[in-house]
């Protein structure tokens, strides 16, 4: 078939990359022309695992071409991806859906023949019927221009599997003729039996929205969990593993720790509260409030743990930061909670050095007054406490007893709880970790000076990049 995806961020030049990859014939439309060279070129604008080779073999191809223009656009496709960003407003939780309706406003005058526009941003629930009623105005095909809504489940670090093998393809549709035609779209994945959910559009809507409420629940509830263990002697971890076995619940993102970011989560919750306002039924999700309120609580917790851990001030200490991201596998860094605590501990008069292996460029540009190292070691040279921010896997490579040579005191904070906490105690550290109880540090070696110490010596963790793709920040 031939397909479009309009918008060409993070979304879009995974779906178009992948769409091209099982056969389509694609074509990537943005209005940014330097996006749209690089991607010509082969270059993603963003870290993602695997979306370079899928990318330069679907150019290579012939499949896949990228353009500024929506009448080529229209004159090209017969079915339309909409896949640009639905941000947070700046002054209220709402979604902002001004990207979306520049598309479909753009878009429409030039659709004079039969084709089906597919929604593929996180949308309030409602959009659709809206959005249908400005195409059919606006179209020169009027009715013969449908409109859907196919919801995406991408994880950054994971995006091009989840593109090509997800787990359930939701189609929210109003005729039997635009099923037909995302089933035709999406027939490979059919034909591997992937689970298609052909609906309604608002369930389609809902789908999405509903998810991430769910799993921003979960990882709030441990998060929540970890407080009350912290104040009673409890152990989180072993908590979370007696929970795990039940079949109602499952172990799966009841992971303790600093909590969640980046570009969907917190935005996505928030606009749903505000939609479910709009419609009259605030009170049934008042309670994604208080998930948000405990994932914000564990950034501030996480700088309250790094205090304590050194002596009741942070002003003048020297402070390693391991990670900036909000999660591994990505050069993201919106709402990252690694980078705002970072930021908070500088504020209270901390020399604060930060490694990431991907997202140092992002991360500089959003938070310049930090100071980023290329690697581990130096970054940690003559720290008073190392704070694990983002459980990169690198990071549990690290040689624990190499590195308390570097640093001036073995001190740690694990917010992840993702490293292997016996290993760094027995290597002499002091070791916090949320949720768990603080345990005596084991005899270790002699710690040292960073002098003669390298990166290779310390840790297997890559350079990081000197700069990187700028990404905009959630304003929360």
């Amino acid at each position: 078939m031939r397909l479009t995806v309009i918008g060409t961020g993070y979304l879009g030049a995974v779906h178009a990359a992948c769409m091209a990859d099982i056969g389509h014939e694609v074509l990537g439309v943005d209005v940014d022309p330097g996006k749209i060279r690089a991607l010509s070129e082969g270059r993603p604008p963003f870290y993602e695992p695997g979306l370079d080779d899928v990318l330069t073999g679907a150019i290579a191809s012939g499949r896949l071409r990228f353009s500024t223009s929506l009448s080529e656009a229209a004159a090209f496709g017969e079915v339309h991806f909409v896949c640009v960003g639905t941000p947070q407003q700046a002054d209220s939780d709402a979604a902002d859906l001004r990207h979306v309706e520049a598309v479909i406003d753009g878009l429409a005058p030039h659709l004079t023949r039969p084709c089906l526009v597919v929604g593929k941003s996180t949308v309030p629930v409602g959009t659709t019927p809206r959005l249908a009623a400005r195409l059919a105005s606006g179209a020169p095909a009027g009715a013969h221009v449908e409109i859907a809504w196919n919801p995406e489940f991408l994880r950054e670090g994971f995006a091009v599997a989840d593109t090509l093998r997800p787990d359930r393809i939701v189609a929210g549709v109003t005729s039997a003729g635009a099923d037909r035609m995302l089933r035709e779209v999406y027939a490979p994945m059919l034909a591997a039996d992937v689970p298609y959910i052909s609906t309604d559009p608002a369930t389609a809507e809902l789908v999405k929205v509903a998810a991430n409420s769910f799993l921003a629940t979960k990882i709030s509830f441990i998060n929540a969990m970890a407080e009350v263990c912290d104040a009673s002697g409890a152990d989180v971890v072993t908590l979370a593993d007696a929970l795990g076995h039940d079949t109602r619940i499952g172990r799966r993102f009841l992971h303790a720790g600093l909590g969640f970011g980046g570009g969907c989560l917190p935005k996505d919750i928030r606009a749903f509260t505000a939609r479910a306002g709009e419609l009259g039924v605030g009170e049934a999700v008042r309670f994604l409030h208080e998930v948000d309120h405990i994932n914000l609580r564990q950034r501030q917790r996480t700088v309250a743990l790094a205090r304590e851990l050194s002596g009741g001030s942070l002003s003048g200490l020297r402070i390693a930061v391991l990670g900036a991201t909000f999660k591994p596998d990505s050069d993201d860094v919106r709402d990252s909670p690694a980078l705002a605590v970072a930021a908070a501990v500088h504020g209270e008069g901390a020399q604060v050095r930060v490694h990431d292996p991907e997202g140092i460029g992002n991360a500089r540009s959003a938070q310049p007054q930090l100071r980023y190292e290329a690697d581990v070691t130096t970054a940690c040279e003559g720290a008073d406490l190392v704070l694990h921010l983002t459980e990169w896997s690198a990071y549990r490579e690290i040689d624990p007893v190499k590195l308390a040579r570097v640093v001036r005191t073995p001190r740690l904070l694990d917010a992840r709880n993702h490293l292997d906490a016996a290993r760094w105690r027995s290597a002499g550290w002091q070791v916090r970790t949320p949720g768990r109880p603080a345990l005596a540090v084991l005899p270790g070696p002699q710690r040292g000076t960073a002098s003669g110490h390298s990166a290779r010596e310390c840790a297997a963790v890559p350079a990081a990049p000197a700069e990187g793709t700028v990404l905009s920040r959630s304003p929360k």
